[in-house]
């Protein structure tokens, strides 16, 4: 049996606009504009309107997810649905009432809500208006968003996340076109990874003041995908070097650290590109460091040296450091594209305790999505997906090892509950827990959700 410590929290993460739809929302955030102006980069043309019909099911999916021993639910508050007016902060009464209702709902089931602030879904006004995250104006204007919600919430919600993915924001937004504005600009993509870390720590601070309870306790979600060289060759392990500096502790280190890794500052000020800051905002990013750190892991990020010099003449992005490389033999989620390897877990959780004061940290999103589903519907309507419990146990396994190596892991949320709208990919591939049949919205929990019950029940699994 692999076995896990007496309070370790199992749980689902999901966000609000992959969830909720767009049912009394106020205004619209960049997917919603997206979708509404090229709803054909959408798969199968599906935005984000239903989703999976949260906001008028959330009861129903609840029950659900208390079937299934989830005992913990990542979600977000949406910008777009609590804030009437974004500049003075003024509150939506439908929204305010909505998240109410939701917490209160979680809290009768015994799930404990996980709330996050930002989950890719900045307000499209604050993009047109302002350039979204390349304006500090914007990083002040989700400030007082969030202090809406540690004063509305923080009565009944101990556990609060500034950001999810901020590095996705960078990538999907700024350089590599996959999220709306599609904008491939590197030393844009410097600014706005700063400024979404000064907006985090603006939040912990604010929370400090509105939320001061020794219970309660303010985090951040960062995917972090460990960069493994392609070989010893020194060019090889020198793209890693450059890929982890800039993928993880671009954002690791400040939210935990307080401060920004050297060896990134000095190349990107070699390279002319370092973002703007000053002495104060520095200084506030030192003093609030994240109370609780939230690890999303997938896949593995293996990188070998670029194809041409970084001195060469072209626009200055990341990527003239390091190419991505591809292991031969590799085991893959052929559906998703990406490999699987699960002892990056184990790598993560040492990493943490050795470099990172052994913060408490969780697993805040893992998971396998797989495409078409209903190939493996049983006689009884079932989804027999064995191929996600072996997923889940292959890399609970290597969790398990840094956990018994003395890394302050205190739970594991795997992505998702309930199937989930997924940005441009809509629902091609489905992570949940629980199918939902989107045409008519019938929630039916997988084989899966009886695996995690047990697990969640027993605090451990045969391996």
């Amino acid at each position: 049996m692999t076995s896990f410590p007496k309070a370790f929290v199992w749980g689902a993460a999901t966000s609000g606009p992959q969830t909720e739809g767009n049912f009394h929302k106020p205004h619209q955030n960049v997917f919603d504009y997206w979708f509404a102006t090229a709803p054909e980069q959408f798969d199968a043309g599906v935005g984000p309107d239903l989703a999976s019909n949260f906001y008028n099911d959330y009861e129903h999916d609840l029950d659900l997810m208390q079937q299934a021993g989830i005992r913990g639910l990542r979600t977000s508050i949406q910008w777009t649905r609590l804030i009437d007016d974004f500049e003075t902060a003024s509150l939506n009464p439908a929204g305010v009432a909505y998240y109410n209702r939701v917490i209160d709902a979680m809290l009768a089931r015994g799930i404990e809500p996980y709330l996050n602030l930002h989950h890719f879904d900045l307000p499209v006004a604050l993009y047109d208006q302002y350039g979204g995250w390349e304006s500090k104006h914007v990083v002040d204007l989700f400030v007082k968003f969030a202090e809406q919600c540690f004063k509305l919430y923080g009565d009944r919600v101990k556990k609060w996340f500034t950001f999810n993915e901020p590095k996705v924001v960078v990538d999907g937004q700024y350089l590599y076109g996959w999220h709306y504005p599609q904008v491939v600009d590197g030393p844009k993509a410097v600014q706005v990874a700063y400024n979404l870390n000064l907006a985090s720590a603006k939040a912990v601070a604010a929370f400090r003041q509105y939320c001061p309870q020794a219970d309660h306790q303010i985090g951040i979600i960062l995917n972090l995908t460990p960069a493994y060289a392609a070989s010893d060759d020194p060019a090889d392990q020198a793209a890693a070097e450059f890929a982890k500096l800039w993928s993880n502790n671009l954002f690791l280190d400040p939210a935990v650290l307080g401060h920004f890794p050297t060896k990134l500052v000095d190349r990107l000020t070699a390279d002319g590109v370092l973002w703007a800051s000053t002495p104060a905002e520095l200084a506030l990013i030192a003093a609030n460091p994240v109370d609780v750190l939230g690890v999303n892991y997938y896949h593995p990020f293996r990188v070998q040296r670029p194809d041409i010099s970084p001195t060469s003449l072209q626009p200055w992005l990341p990527d003239i450091y390091f190419k991505d490389y591809a292991m031969p033999g590799r085991v893959m989620n052929v559906d998703r594209g990406w490999e699987i390897y699960p002892t990056a877990l184990t790598d993560i959780a040492k990493n943490i305790q050795k470099n990172y004061h052994n913060i408490p940290w969780f697993i805040s999103e893992n998971g396998m999505g797989v495409a078409h589903e209903e190939r493996f519907l049983d006689h009884q309507g079932v989804v027999q997906d064995d191929y996600r419990i072996d997923f889940m146990r292959a890399h609970l396994n290597a969790l398990a090892a840094g956990i018994a190596a003395g890394s302050n892991c205190q739970g594991y949320f795997v992505w998702t509950a309930i199937d989930c709208w997924s940005w441009n990919h809509a629902y091609h591939n489905r992570y949940g827990l629980i199918r939902d049949e989107i045409h008519t919205q019938t929630k039916t929990l997988k084989k899966s959700a009886a695996w995690f019950k047990q697990l969640s029940d027993t605090n451990q699994f045969e391996d």
